[in-house]
Order: C-alpha cells, then sequence, then structure tokens
C-alpha cells in the first residue's frame, strides 16, 4: 500500500456535486492498493499513521500525533499512486489491483485505521469521480509504502 498524508487544516471530498465528507483539523490521506498488498500491510500503515508525529506541540516542534491532537482523518482512494512512468508519457497502472482486491482491502484499512484512531474515519467514495479540496497545514506532506518498511 501506498499513502500520501496531508496535514491539513481541512479537507473535503465532493461526488457528483454533493459533499461527501469534511474534516477541519487532522490528515487528508491519499490510499492506493496493489496487488501483493495484505493485512500486514494495513495493520503496519495505520499503526504507522496514528503514530505519526507531525502536529506541533507548544514549542512548535513537530512532536504529536494525529490521537495526541485529538484530530480527524479523511482517506480517499487513487489508485493513480501507483501508476508507472518508464515508458512512454501515458502512465501505467498494471500494479494497482482490480476492484476485487482493492475495495475489501480498502474498507479494511479504513476499519483498521479508525480502531486504532479511536474514532469514525471520514472518506470519499471508492471508484467514483471526486473532487477533493484541502488547506494543507505547514505544508506537511509524507509519502509512505508499506513495502519500504526497513
Amino acid at each position: 500500500m501506498k499513502v500520501v498524508i496531508q496535514r491539513v487544516n481541512q479537507a473535503s471530498v465532493t461526488v457528483e456535486e454533493k459533499l461527501k465528507s469534511e474534516i477541519k483539523n487532522g490528515l487528508l490521506i491519499l490510499v492506493g492498493i496493489e496487488n501483493e498488498d495484505n493485512e500486514d500491510d494495513i495493520n503496519w500503515l495505520s499503526n504507522k499513521i496514528t503514530q505519526l508525529r507531525i502536529f506541533d506541540d507548544k514549542d512548535g516542534v513537530m512532536n504529536l500525533s494525529v490521537k495526541d491532537v485529538d484530530g480527524d482523518i479523511l482517506t480517499i482512494s487513487q489508485f493513480t499512486l501507483h501508476a508507472k512512468t518508464k515508458k512512454g508519457n501515458r502512465p501505467s497502472y498494471q500494479q494497482a489491483a482490480k476492484p476485487e482486491i482493492s475495495v475489501p482491502l480498502y474498507k479494511k484499512f479504513v476499519e483498521q485505521l479508525g480502531k486504532d484512531l479511536g474514532k469514525e474515519i471520514k472518506t470519499g467514495e471508492f471508484g467514483a469521480y471526486m473532487k477533493v479540496a484541502l488547506e494543507n497545514d505547514g505544508p506537511v506532506t509524507i509519502i509512505i509504502d508499506s513495502k519500504n518498511k526497513a
């Protein structure tokens, strides 16, 4: 699994001109799932995300996690994170998992993230055309690939 994590003051997702989800202070997470991903990837990433110290403490040092600041999380499925651009100008998405694999894994990821955070995780709509708006705080943007644990 590959994620792009953005620390945000606010974020929202709209589907068919209707607001689907929104958060204030917290994390916007773009999630890409590939064929080899499994529950180990889910558990490792969920723990890493909820413990990641990227929020400022009282001294302005990034020392607090999303849990520490009682922040929210908005997750958006995004298969394009697995784009391969080595050949030609049209990205290849062959590494991205098909819906029969990615949908159940995405749902388990959201569920595990909710357990680890201790609150509901907001989401987009899997497979839909979405408009995502955000105000990146910092900016702080971090990319994590569960295949690079070591």
